[in-house]
């Protein structure tokens, strides 16, 4: 290519993925506020310097991806619930394993002739 020449091509951009998820974050609560989806993502990209059709591809994905995040989220979180409940109950059979052995030691005393 001659000197006076130049592409007319920008050179790619590459954006953190916190940006993206906080990008895909502002389109959702804009949406929800608004109501319509209508202009929302451009607006958005405007505001934070983004390409709207990158913006929208984000969205896109994350409604694709999001999904399965808040699926793994949810089964973290009953995961962790399980697991709660699990101690609680081994708690309570050691308890009782324990008033069961008082409660036939005090029957076997009970039963003996003096």
């Amino acid at each position: 290519m001659p000197d006076g020449c130049r592409s007319s091509r920008l050179p790619q951009r590459r954006y953190t993925p916190e940006l993206k998820d906080h990008a895909v974050r502002i389109v959702r609560e804009a949406i929800k506020e608004s109501g319509t989806s209508y202009g929302v993502i451009t607006q958005v990209a405007r505001q934070l310097g983004i390409g709207p059709e990158s913006l929208r591809t984000w969205v896109r994905n994350a409604g694709i991806t999001g999904s399965r995040r808040l699926e793994a989220a949810s089964t973290d979180v009953r995961l962790k619930e399980l697991e709660r409940e699990v101690r609680e109950l081994r708690r309570a059979n050691k308890i009782l394993k324990r008033a069961s052995t008082f409660l036939a030691r005090q029957l076997s005393i009970a039963a003996t002739p003096w």
